[in-house]
């Protein structure tokens, strides 16, 4: 299994006055292709930092990102927006979906933003709907739906561009535990279908070990843990 991504010598630090908080010190890590990782540790460890990076939606201090064996921090801006746009699916903790349009909507707007025939984008968006059991609720809006069925929009709209990788920041933190079951095994069935590769942040242990590969985030290192 060949590495899709690869973390090299990252390190990111945050200032508050006279006060430096290292957040990230020399993290190196390979994801491979078709991978199921999880990233565990304390409230505040980093992670959803780490994993922002890692998407390009925030710059290291120091050192890079390499995707498909391309450096992500030395591209033209024009390039990262492709990567950010084309090849890495996002999932937040908070679903942060349109209230205003229908789920639908809500999971065709990456494809129309990036210029996609709305008869296209709206057929991908009525496919994602279906695979993650919502078929008969997308033309609901958000604020008819459950928390379950919110972050499955959501996963959903993460996949309307086909990107190599899933990047998902704790994708379950504020569901219930049968949601919570929900949502990763959907995550997972996802993984196994289409060989797409995932990395989750998460406080969940359990659902952790249930993953290709768990890495531990402490005191700005990674630690890989034994299943």
């Amino acid at each position: 299994m060949g590495a899709l991504m690869e973390v090299k010598d990252l390190n990111k630090s945050f200032t508050t006055g006279e006060t430096v908080l290292e957040v990230l010190k020399e993290v190196n890590i390979a994801v491979g292709e078709g991978e199921f990782l999880t990233i565990i540790g304390q409230s505040g460890a980093g992670k959803s930092t780490l994993l922002y990076i890692m998407g390009a939606l925030d710059r290291p201090d120091k050192g890079n990102i390499f995707f498909g064996g391309n450096q992500i921090f030395n591209s033209r801006s024009t390039d990262m927006d492709h990567f950010r746009n084309k090849e890495v699916g996002f999932i937040f903790q908070f679903h942060h979906l349109m209230s205003d349009f229908t789920a639908l909507e809500n999971v065709m707007m990456p494809a129309l933003v990036a210029k996609t025939e709305r008869r296209k984008a709206a057929e991908r968006a009525t496919g994602l709907l279906a695979e993650v059991g919502l078929a008969e609720r997308m033309e609901h809006r958000p604020g008819q739906l459950s928390g379950g069925e919110l972050q499955r929009v959501a996963v959903a709209r993460a996949l309307i561009m086909s990107p190599r990788i899933l990047l998902a920041d704790e994708p379950t933190g504020n569901l219930d535990h049968q949601s919570s079951e929900a949502v990763f095994s959907l995550l997972k069935g996802i993984n196994d279908r289409r060989n797409l590769t995932v990395v989750m942040v998460t406080h969940n242990r359990e659902l952790a070990s249930r993953t290709d590969r768990v890495l531990s985030l402490h005191a700005g290192q990674v630690l890989e843990k034994k299943q």
